[in-house]
């Protein structure tokens, strides 16, 4: 979820993983991150969910963003355990990246021109190594005093995206905490197929004062005119949600697209 200011969100992952026939296996754990005045909040679990009180404390106590990824985890590879959890969250550059995967990359492990150096996983999902990847190619432009230009970012980005295609399932949502690149590409359909689209999309405007719902993510915006902007890999409501095409990388600040 991304807005143009920040709102006051109310999260419930239980209610995400009803949508789309995920309610039964995506209970290998959950991972909500959020960023607030620069800072990123990180929380998640091993646990469904549903039992745990981790997420109840999100639930009834919202919080302040404009940028926030959520994750629900059926586990394919690693052990379920709360490093295998996404999102995942790094430093680079005097700032917090943020990464969450949909996929199966199997042969990641034996892609041999990575060449990792500086960043290293602390679990053993293919995610987190397609994540320390990203970092390892985005390190060079972090390595001044001030944040690298979109086009630089977008051109690693997509390189990297390209990489990860060739692999295997690779929806991506990565952020900096001023930019989130949401990359869609293929993923498994609830009729056991694996295509596209591997990504959704809504915008939303609320007015002055408004309240947006969408079964397990609720906004409420005080005083102020909003945009809204949501990815996910189903849609969450009956609205006209808008498939992300295949291959696609959608650059977006304070709810606001730059590029796709």
């Amino acid at each position: 979820m991304l807005t143009r200011v920040p709102s006051t969100v109310t999260l419930s992952l239980e209610e995400f993983s009803s949508h789309g026939g995920l309610k039964g296996p995506h209970k290998d754990g959950w991972g909500v991150a959020w960023y607030e005045a620069g800072e990123v909040h990180l929380t998640k679990e091993s646990i469904p969910a549903s039992t745990s009180r981790g997420m109840k404390l999100v639930m009834e106590h919202p919080f302040l963003s404009d940028l926030v990824l959520c994750h629900i985890r059926k586990a394919t590879q690693g052990s379920t355990a709360t490093r295998n959890c996404q999102p995942f969250i790094r430093e680079l550059g005097g700032v917090w990246h943020s990464f969450a995967h949909n996929g199966d990359l199997p042969g990641i492990r034996d892609d041999n021109h990575r060449g990792r150096r500086f960043f290293q996983p602390v679990g053993e999902t293919d995610s987190e190594l397609a994540f320390c990847d990203l970092l390892e190619r985005l390190l060079p432009l972090w390595r001044s005093d001030s944040s690298p230009p979109l086009t630089a970012r977008l051109k690693v980005i997509s390189e990297f995206a390209k990489t990860l295609r060739s692999l295997g399932p690779a929806n991506f949502l990565y952020t900096d905490g001023e930019v989130l690149f949401a990359h869609s590409h293929k993923r498994h359909q609830s009729d056991g197929t694996i295509r596209a689209p591997g990504l959704w999309q809504l915008k939303r405007h609320c007015s002055e004062g408004g309240f947006f719902d969408a079964d397990g993510l609720s906004l409420t915006v005080k005083g102020i005119e909003q945009d809204v902007l949501l990815f996910a890999s189903v849609s969450l409501t009956k609205e006209n949600w808008e498939p992300v095409p295949e291959g696609t990388i959608v650059a977006v600040q304070s709810g606001r697209v730059l590029s796709h």
